[in-house]
């Protein structure tokens, strides 16, 4: 059992210090091209517009919504949210951030199966992600207590862990593939040319990365517990 420090926790500063970097990363890069206009000067409303219909999805609606990065696609009422800076302006990270958002519409009308079993995870999610760590946690003390039945319960705590462990790494191909898609309706449609392509394509990869971070934080976290626990039993 330890006492004051938890050398455990060493195993996680590597993957927070990726977190910070990847966030840091998507906001300086969306900055810097939110300053950068399309030779076009088509809104990421009108992007996102273009692309629902050039793929028969007419009957998606388009709302704006208030905050910044806000932006996303509600398969389960098949509408799209843009947020007002998105939606209003022809910068080269809005009509990415439109076509992102639009390639996940394009996901839910092909009924791609990442995001199908995305959507059919979230409703277990937002339960076990919430008491996954708590349960583990009972399950610790009442070993450290010498209760035999610490042990399910904190068995029972890791299968939820690992729900969430999943989630993480089923969102990563349903991300990368609606960027896919993104670049693919912006170059075939004419939207970004010449170093918009490229600054399109950085945009978006900073975006994917804050997953890629979220996902190594998920499995970094279910080793240190059960480190944790190897080493209070």
């Amino acid at each position: 059992m330890f006492y004051g420090f938890d050398p455990t926790f060493i195993i996680l500063i590597p993957a927070i210090i990726f977190t910070v970097y990847a966030q840091r990363k998507v906001q300086s890069t969306y900055a810097t091209y939110s300053r950068v206009p399309t030779r076009r000067n088509i809104t990421g409303g009108q992007v996102a517009r273009m692309i629902l219909d050039r793929n028969g999805m007419e009957h998606v609606p388009i709302e704006v919504v208030q905050g910044n990065l806000t932006d996303n696609y509600d398969p389960t009422k098949d509408v799209m949210h843009l947020s007002e800076g998105t939606y209003n302006s022809s910068s080269v990270a809005s009509v990415a951030v439109a076509a992102h958002e639009s390639g996940h519409a394009m996901q839910d009308g092909t009924n791609y199966a990442f995001l199908k079993l995305r959507i059919a995870m979230v409703p277990a999610v937002n339960i076990v992600s919430a008491i996954s760590m708590p349960v583990i946690m009972v399950g610790i003390i009442l070993v450290c207590m010498g209760q035999a039945i610490g042990g399910s319960i904190f068995n029972i705590g890791v299968i939820m862990f690992v729900v969430v462990v999943l989630f993480h790494t089923v969102t990563l191909p349903v991300e990368f593939d609606a960027s896919k898609r993104a670049m693919q309706q912006l170059t075939e449609l004419n939207i970004v040319e010449g170093n918009e392509v490229r600054g399109a394509e950085k945009v978006l990869s900073a975006a994917g990365m804050t997953y890629v971070a979220a996902l190594s934080v998920s499995l970094v976290m279910l080793i240190r517990i059960f480190l944790i626990r190897g080493n209070r039993s």
